[in-house]
């Protein structure tokens, strides 16, 4: 069992930053990558960033420059900052993980990003 909890989610204007937070609990020892999804109403949803537990980073070509993904695995929290944030970035954004275990992959809840002047 892993759950995921989403913050730090709101209305910015572009430019703007904002700083996401998910916090793991349960079987965290089964965790090995984590990272962000988001998904814009009428659109699919796509990967933003991703980190393993060793520290190995991925990002989406969209925020790579503007975005960056952390992770504190004692603290069994991974942050996405977001800096000159635009229009095009409003959607939900899921935190998620990978387990060695099933279920093998589990999802937040979910937090909104509207980026708007």
């Amino acid at each position: 069992q892993v759950q995921l909890v989403e913050s730090g989610g709101g209305l910015v204007q572009p430019g703007g930053s904002l700083r996401l937070s998910c916090a793991a609990s349960g079987s965290i020892r089964t965790i090995t990558n984590m990272g962000w999804y988001r998904q814009a109403p009428g659109k699919q949803r796509e990967l933003v960033a991703r980190i393993t537990h060793g520290g190995s980073i991925n990002y989406a070509d969209s925020v790579k420059g503007r975005f960056t993904i952390s992770r504190d695995n004692a603290k069994n929290t991974v942050v996405l900052q977001m800096n000159s944030l635009k229009p095009e970035d409003t959607a939900v954004y899921y935190c998620y993980a990978d387990r060695i275990i099933a279920p093998y992959a589990c999802w937040g809840q979910g937090t909104q990003v509207t980026v708007s002047s």
